[in-house]
């Protein structure tokens, strides 16, 4: 594997899922694949989950870890071709990436969408100079317009605790009191429609994703309608994807948070975030903290898919 960005990079599924509880049951079983072996992780942007379960899921294959902030100790640095850097970024990306990449053997990027320019932002240009650039296998902690880390993560879960062979999973719009990126729903929406699921979307009218990501899945403005007999409710905020609202928040209507009155409408559902949650914007203290939530199993398995990406790409050396 010399790339991780979607759900195409992963193969088969199933092949995917048992490779991820084989080494969840042993995570040390590939410690030797590592050795001498060095992961780079770049963020431009805050991470908790991300950076911890990287770096666990890298030390459990043996590897050398540097982390480097971009924001925070470094150069700034210009992502834009042909600007005339007479501000205050002293350093270019283009630059950057090839000097980054001699000093490593993977790397991993972390960078959101600025959410002004969906242009720029569906692009992809910053992961994407780095896969042209680095000479290194590059795979994604987050990107403008995808998380597949989390996505593999909620899959793997989805897996472990379902107990029905073809589950319903629903994805709904919550409020929030920021403008939030479409990268986790949109890559949560791509994964789900890669499997077999009975996978719904439900939000209120103008949270509309693209579709090239929304796929084949039901949409569904009425949010009780859309719980039903939901086994997995997968609760999360974005902003607005079309024009001219793009990046814009249309609402923050508490009506769409998850309580428990919302819960009782599912098959008695598993409740799933990818956190950080606001609570009781999002999801109620109630539904977060009940015996159905499986927000931190959810996130314990952020290591096991960061274990098969850096495995893969090891293999691929």
């Amino acid at each position: 594997m010399k790339k991780f960005t979607d759900v195409t990079d992963i193969g088969p599924l199933d092949l995917a899922v048992k490779e991820a509880l084989q080494i969840k049951a042993d995570r040390f079983a590939h410690t030797s694949l590592g050795r001498n072996r060095t992961l780079m992780m770049i963020f431009f942007n805050s991470s908790l989950r991300t950076r911890l379960s990287t770096q666990k899921a890298a030390m459990n294959l043996g590897m050398n870890v540097m982390v480097l902030d971009v924001n925070q100790g470094a150069w700034k640095l210009e992502t834009e071709r042909g600007v005339v850097m007479d501000g205050d970024k002293a350093e270019h990306l283009l630059e950057a990436i090839p000097v980054m990449g001699s000093y490593c053997d993977i790397i991993g990027v972390r960078s959101f969408a600025g959410l002004t320019d969906k242009a720029d932002d569906y692009e992809e240009r910053v992961i994407s100079q780095f896969i042209k650039y680095s000479g290194r296998p590059v795979f994604s902690m987050e990107a403008a317009t995808r998380h597949p880390l989390q996505s593999f993560a909620d899959l793997i879960t989805i897996e472990e605790f379902k107990e029905t062979p073809r589950p319903k999973v629903v994805m709904t719009w919550a409020p929030h009191p920021k403008a939030l990126p479409q990268a986790v729903p949109n890559s949560f929406a791509e994964w789900m429609n890669a499997t077999d699921y009975d996978f719904v979307i439900t939000h209120p009218e103008g949270y509309e994703l693209d579709p090239r990501f929304t796929g084949h899945a039901r949409i569904e403005y009425d949010q009780r309608k859309a719980l039903e007999g939901a086994d997995f409710v997968y609760a999360k905020n974005w902003s607005a994807y079309a024009d001219p609202n793009y990046g814009k928040v249309l609402s923050t209507d508490r009506a769409w948070t998850v309580d428990a009155e919302k819960m009782a409408l599912t098959n008695n559902a598993r409740f799933m975030h990818c956190l950080p949650v606001r609570r009781n914007m999002i999801v109620t203290d109630d539904v977060i903290e009940s015996p159905r939530s499986i927000v931190i199993p959810e996130a314990a398995n952020r290591e096991i898919s960061a274990q098969v990406v850096l495995k893969r790409m090891l293999e691929s050396l």
